[in-house]
C-alpha cells in the first residue's frame, strides 16, 4: 500500500526520479550526514505516527553544522516537509524515513569548505531490521573510532564504513550483530544500535564519551525505564567481560527498535531467553511509539488527517 516519493531539489517527486550526478562530492568522499526516522502504523487508530521527529532533525542540523553545511531549513520546516512527504506516499504500514544532507558539488578534492550542499528525504516501507525475537551477537574485531579520529556522535555517511565492517563480519561468522569496543577496550555499541545491560537490578549503558551515538531511541528507553519501571539507569564504561556476566542485554536503535540479545560470543545471556525487565521495556516502548501512551504522545507526530 502506498507509493514511494522523495523530497529532492526542494520538491516532492517520484522516488525513481530523484537522481544525483556521478561526480557528486558526497558519493566519493562520504561528506554527508543522515538520520533514520521511523513511522509506525497503528492499525487500530488507522494512523501513522512518526517517532521523535523534532529530535531527529535537531540532530541532523547539528551534524550538518559540523560538516560546514548551511542548510536553509529550520527544524519545524523539515518536520512539515516530512509529514507532507509521508502523507503523499500514503503508506499504511511501518516505514523508514531517511533524510540525507550532503555535499552536492560535482567536484573532486578532499575538503569540507567551498562546497555546495543539498538535502534529500526518502520514505519507504520497512518492517523489522533484525528479523528475530532475540539476536546472537559477537564482539567485533573492528574498534569504534574515538572523537579525534571520526566523531561517533556525528551520524555521518563516512563513519558508517566502520559499522559496515562490523555488521558483515558478524553475519559472515554466523551472528546477527557485532558489538564494537572503544580504542581502549570498553564496550561501545552495535553496528547500528546502542547497547544496554541489566546487572543487579540496574540498567547499565555506555556513556556518550565511550564512542557511541547519542541515540534518540536510547534516550527514550532510558526515560521509560526510569519513569515507568523505576529502574536506576547507570551510564558508565562497561568492560568486555561484563557482557558475559550480564543478566539481560538488549540493543536499541531506530531500525532495530528494542531487540533482546540472547547470546554473546556463544555464551548465553542469562538463561538465553528474553529477560523480564527487557520484556517490560520492550512492551512499553512499542506502546509508546504507536501513540498508545498518553503521557508520551508528544513523542509521536500523526501523519493523516482523520
Amino acid at each position: 500500500m502506498g507509493t514511494s516519493y522523495a523530497y529532492f531539489k526542494k520538491q516532492i517527486i517520484p522516488l525513481e526520479d530523484a537522481k544525483i550526478g556521478v561526480m557528486t562530492h558526497a558519493l566519493h568522499y562520504g561528506t554527508g550526514v543522515f538520520e533514520g526516522i521511523r513511522g509506525n502504523w497503528n492499525d487500530e487508530k488507522k494512523q501513522m505516527y512518526v517517532f521523535r521527529l523534532k529530535e531527529h532533525y535537531t540532530r541532523l542540523l547539528s551534524g550538518a553544522k559540523v560538516l560546514k553545511m548551511d542548510l536553509p531549513y529550520t527544524v519545524d520546516e523539515l518536520c512539515k516537509i516530512t509529514i507532507e512527504l509521508v502523507r503523499k506516499c500514503g503508506f499504511k504500514e511501518d516505514i523508514y524515513i531517511r533524510p540525507l544532507a550532503y555535499k552536492s558539488s560535482e567536484s573532486f578534492g578532499v575538503r569540507l569548505h567551498n562546497l555546495e550542499c543539498d538535502l534529500l528525504i526518502v520514505a519507504i516501507p520497512w518492517g523489522r531490521y533484525i528479523d528475530k525475537d532475540t539476536c546472537h551477537c559477537c564482539v567485533s574485531t573492528w574498534r569504534r573510532p574515538d572523537d579525534n579520529v571520526m566523531p561517533p556522535q556525528l551520524k555521518s555517511t563516512g563513519i558508517y564504513l566502520n559499522n559496515a565492517f562490523t555488521k558483515t563480519e558478524a553475519v559472515e561468522n554466523g551472528f546477527d550483530e557485532g558489538i564494537m569496543l572503544t580504542p581502549d577496550g570498553h564496550v561501545s555499541e552495535g553496528s547500528g544500535e546502542n547497547l544496554f545491560l541489566v546487572r543487579k537490578g540496574k540498567l547499565i549503558t555506555p556513556p556518550i564519551c565511550d564512542s557511541i551515538l547519542d541515540g534518540i531511541t536510547r534516550n527514550s528507553v532510558m526515560e521509560l525505564a526510569e519513569k515507568e519501571l523505576g529502574l536506576q539507569v547507570v551510564e558508565r564504561s562497561i568492560d568486555r567481560v561484563e557482557l558475559y556476566m550480564a543478566e539481560e542485554c538488549f540493543l536499541t536503535g531506530t531500525a532495530a527498535h528494542l531487540t533482546p540479545v540472547s547470546e554473546i560470543d556463544h555464551r548465553k545471556v542469562g538463561n538465553g531467553e528474553i529477560g523480564p525487565l527487557t520484556a517490560k521495556l520492550k512492551d512499553l516502548y512499542f506502546e509508546a511509539i504507536k501513540g498508545n501512551i498518553t503521557k508520551y504522545e508528544n513523542w509521536c507526530t500523526p501523519v493523516y488527517n482523520l
